[in-house]
This record gives C-alpha cells, sequence and structure tokens, in this order.
C-alpha cells in the first residue's frame, strides 16, 4: 500500500507540474499578446476608435497591419473625417488587403475637408487604387500646379509656329492647371495637356495676319486656346495660359518662295534641255536626209555619161552637139568657182 501511494503522489505532482508549466505558457502568450497590442488598445479606448483587442488580433491572423488601420482610424476620428463619412474599420482593412495606401487616402480626406473639396470615402479610395496619388491630387486642387509647354524635358525647349505672312516664332508657354476629382479616373495626363495646349498656340498663331500682331497682343492667342475647351476628358481643369517668351526665328514664308523659285527654274531647265536635245535630234535627221539626197544625186549623175552613150547609139545626139554640152558644163563649173568666196587656208602650229 505504501508502494502505491508512493507511486500515485508521483503521478499527482507529474500532473501538477504538467498544469502548472501550461498554466504559465498561456499566461506568457496572453501577456506577449497584451504587450504587443497593449499600446493600440489604449489609443484605441482613449480617441473612441472603437477598435477592441479582439479585433486586433484578428487583424493579425488576416494579415493586416493594425498599426496602419489604428493610426489610420484614429487620424480620420480627431479631424471629423468619420462625422461627414461613415468609414469603418472593415473599410479600412479591406482597401488595405485591395493594396491601397490608407493613410494616405485618411489624409487626402482631410485636406479636401478642409478645404471644402467635395470628395467622400468610395470615390477616394477608387482614386487610390486605380495607381493615382490622391493626397497629391487634392493638393493640386488647393494649389494649383504651373506646366511648362513644350515640356523642356523630352521635346524642344520651344514651340514652333508660323505665322500669316510667314515668319516664324519660337514661344514658351506655362499652363497653370487644378485638379479636377471627379475626372481623375479615366482622365488624361499632363502629357495629353501639354500636347493640346500647343496645338492650341500653334494653330492660333497660324491663323495670325503677322508675326507683329502677336508680338504686341500675345494674350489673344492665350484666350483663343482657352477658349477651345482644352480640357475636356482630362484630369485637370486649366486655370491660366501664360506666354513667358515669344522669339522670332527664321523666315519660312521667304525661304518656301525661294525654294519654289528654284525648283521652276529647275524645270525650266529641264524643259529647255529637253527642247534643245529635240533639235539636236532633228538637225541629226535633216543631215542624214541630205546625205541620203547627195547619194541621190550622184547616182543619177553617174547615169548621164550612160545616156549620152546611149544617145550617140541611137543617133540622137552628133559630136557637136555633145562638145557643145561639154562647154556648158565647163562655163557652168566656172560661174560656180567664180560665185564661191575662197577659204582662208588653214594654220597648223
Amino acid at each position: 500500500m505504501s508502494t502505491l501511494n508512493l507511486l500515485a503522489a508521483d503521478d499527482n505532482t507529474t500532473i501538477i507540474w504538467i498544469v502548472g508549466i501550461v498554466v504559465f505558457l498561456f499566461a506568457l502568450f496572453i501577456f506577449a499578446l497584451f504587450a504587443r497590442f497593449a499600446g493600440l488598445w489604449i489609443q484605441c479606448k482613449l480617441t473612441k476608435a472603437k477598435i477592441g483587442f479582439f479585433d486586433l488580433l484578428m487583424m493579425t491572423i488576416r494579415k493586416v497591419n493594425p498599426t496602419i488601420i489604428v493610426r489610420s482610424k484614429i487620424m480620420a476620428i480627431q479631424a471629423g473625417v468619420t462625422k461627414s463619412y461613415d468609414i469603418s474599420t472593415r473599410d479600412l482593412e479591406a482597401h488595405y488587403l485591395a493594396g491601397g495606401n490608407v493613410p494616405n487616402v485618411i489624409r487626402a480626406l482631410i485636406a479636401a475637408q478642409r478645404a471644402k473639396i467635395d470628395l467622400d470615402w468610395q470615390s477616394a479610395q477608387a482614386i487610390d487604387l486605380a495607381g493615382r496619388d490622391i493626397l497629391d491630387a487634392v493638393r493640386t486642387s488647393v494649389y494649383p500646379k504651373v506646366i511648362d509647354c513644350p515640356d523642356p524635358r523630352k521635346t524642344n525647349s520651344t514651340l514652333d509656329a508660323v505665322a500669316g505672312d510667314g515668319i516664324q516664332l519660337n514661344v514658351r508657354a506655362r499652363v497653370t492647371v487644378r485638379t479636377n476629382l471627379k475626372q481623375l479616373v479615366g482622365g488624361a495626363t499632363e502629357e495629353t495637356v501639354i500636347a493640346r495646349v500647343g496645338q492650341g498656340i500653334v494653330q492660333a498663331i497660324g491663323s495670325t495676319a503677322t508675326y507683329e500682331q502677336v508680338l504686341e497682343n500675345p494674350d489673344k492667342i492665350t484666350q483663343i486656346v482657352l477658349n477651345e475647351g482644352l480640357e475636356k476628358q482630362t484630369a485637370y481643369t486649366i486655370v491660366s495660359i501664360d506666354i513667358a517668351d515669344i522669339d522670332v526665328g527664321e523666315n519660312i514664308g521667304a525661304r518656301l518662295q525661294a525654294d519654289h523659285a528654284e525648283a521652276e527654274m529647275r524645270v525650266a531647265q529641264a524643259k529647255a534641255e529637253q527642247r534643245r536635245a529635240e533639235q539636236k535630234a532633228r538637225e541629226q535627221e535633216m543631215v542624214a536626209l541630205t546625205q541620203e539626197n547627195r547619194a541621190q544625186v550622184v547616182l543619177a549623175e553617174a547615169k548621164v555619161p550612160e545616156a549620152i552613150a546611149e544617145a550617140f547609139r541611137s543617133g540622137k545626139i552628133g559630136i557637136l552637139d555633145y562638145y557643145e554640152l561639154k562647154n556648158v558644163q565647163a562655163d557652168t563649173k566656172m560661174r560656180d568657182m567664180i560665185g564661191t568666196p575662197e577659204r582662208e587656208p588653214s594654220t597648223t602650229s
């Protein structure tokens, strides 16, 4: 019996030690959890963020950073954003899990509320999830941004436009824009605004009669461009367009006229050369025709002795007639020699 009692006592002692160790480990785990979330839990209690200790634990299980959610919720409550918009803790967690920047969205809502800009939680998180910097967009709505046109980092430093009189003008403009939050999602970016403004300036200068009118009243050019409504379907609203600098460039009209005159001269020269070639070919044809006629004359002259011989045989002419014909030929040859001027003898070096 004593042996059994000793064994039972040893078993009870072992169980007590095991239970004690389990309780100690559980208490240590609870203490570790409390130590981890104690600061955040106390902040939630003091600021009335309505986030409990169990909520903080579940955030960790759902792989949500509780620090970001708590601080964003406290920031929204302290700024009074939750009075205007119903932003729950689950909304913040859902936006975090979707890959959004929760603190940036809350700061943007606070800035919009302070500036009395119409921006709600749904629109703000949609803009953030679309990849746009919502806080920078709100700041641009409050403080308009100045854009250089053209962008010196990508293209030439000036816009080259030609007035009605053919004078080239090199223009640099500055566009002041404000973010249009309603069209921020799906709206065109700065590059589109710069391209449209540049096109409008070039078109406005091209429709001006002389470059002097542009230099005298550059504000007319900017007014024409503003009236075209270039900010349509863009994420910005154009506040103003200012001509920063205008330089007079080349006389494009005169250069085009000179090039046109030179082209016409080349065409005339080509036509004259063509006519000369045609006349040359015609001359060669006439020379060939002359040679052909001379050959026929020579052939005809070769038949004269045969005709004279035939006339002798037939008795149509006599010897006196023949000598008379020879005298006539000699007189004709002599007259030809007298009528032909003598050529100067050529000297050879």
